[in-house]
């Protein structure tokens, strides 16, 4: 117990140390300029598709406040460069070989992912969106299934 009393400020102050010289680490999320958007099959799938997918899939990610401050903010950058590398709907000019099947994702329920969903509940769909969005998705960028 008199160890805990002696090191325990050293050791809490070496975090917040540790935690400040962290936020010098610009390993941040990055939204370059828009190249080429989808020809989206109607404007309810470009808007259901903003509200579930642009946040990993795009140049338009609303980066959440604590997606500012590291190590979140490592984590969010991490996963939206995962994203887009599957799926980036700002540079549909480039051949998206992951496109075709966006709508199967959507439609068993892979994407959103269920961690991205408990923080986002905006992004949540009805069945009916989910199969909308699906529906969409698969018209506007192709799909295996049909």
């Amino acid at each position: 117990m008199d160890k805990v009393r002696r090191f325990g400020p050293w050791v809490l102050g070496g975090l917040a140390v540790l935690l400040v010289v962290a936020q010098l680490v610009p390993y941040r999320v990055e939204n370059p300029p828009v190249e080429q958007g989808p020809a989206w099959d109607s404007p309810a799938t470009e808007a259901l598709a903003r509200r579930a997918c642009f946040d990993c899939h795009s140049h338009e990610v609303k980066v959440p406040w604590y997606g500012h401050i590291a190590p979140f903010a490592w984590l969010v950058n991490h996963h939206v460069i995962d994203g887009r590398e599957h799926l980036n709907l700002s540079t549909m000019q480039v051949h998206q070989k992951h496109a075709h099947e966006a709508a199967e994702e959507v439609r068993e329920e892979k994407m959103p992912p269920g961690y991205y969903l408990a923080l986002h509940p905006e992004a949540r769909l009805s069945a009916e969106e989910r199969a909308q969005l699906a529906a969409g998705l698969a018209a506007t960028l192709g799909d295996d299934e049909h």
